[in-house]
């Protein structure tokens, strides 16, 4: 078993027994640690939900509880932006292959979107964990960036469990249906 497809396997175990607990996790760990994906966690978690007979109103906790591990995260690489600086930030950036071509490229689009870009770069795979970066060295505004942070994050928690779990209905439907034919 390839390597990925192991620690796929392990998180959908673990969803398997603590849902809520993963959803935090997964969100707050993302943001810090970008190889794990939040755009494979999240509809996994929707779908084994949907398996376990939780209630579309039973996502409710689950999608805040995702935004609530994106926005710490995110404000923690946000802090660290915003404390150490540009020139500082580069140099470790390009540890995780970042180069500062990258960076200058995510600056030009937060300064042509200003606030906003927090807000949709939450709902846009890799800018999600890098739109921190240019708000902290722009200085944005903490509860600004906060609230941007974590709205975006609903919509994006929202999105992906709502998907997961209705494509495990749609599995349960299908999976009746054929269980009762002759």
């Amino acid at each position: 078993m390839e390597p990925f497809d192991s620690f796929l396997v392990w998180i959908a175990d673990f969803l398997g027994e603590h849902l809520y607990e993963g959803i935090f996790l997964a969100a707050l760990l993302e943001t810090i640690v970008p190889p794990i994906p939040t755009l494979a966690v999240f509809p996994t978690a929707g779908f084994l939900a949907s398996q376990q007979g939780i209630s579309v109103i039973g996502l409710i906790p689950m999608i805040i509880l995702g935004a609530i591990g994106a926005t710490l995260g995110t404000s923690a690489i946000y802090l660290i932006a915003l404390k150490l600086g540009r020139v500082v930030l580069i140099r470790y950036l390009r540890y995780v292959r970042v180069s500062e071509k990258k960076l200058e490229r995510v600056e030009i689009w937060f300064e042509k979107y200003g606030d906003k870009a927090v807000f949709l770069g939450r709902m846009v795979p890799v800018m999600r964990e890098m739109i921190s970066i240019p708000a902290g060295l722009l200085k944005m505004r903490i509860p600004k960036f906060v609230a941007y942070t974590f709205a975006g994050s609903c919509v994006w928690s929202t999105g992906t469990i709502l998907s997961g779990y209705y494509f495990g209905e749609a599995v349960g439907l299908g999976t009746n249906v054929i269980s009762s034919l002759p």
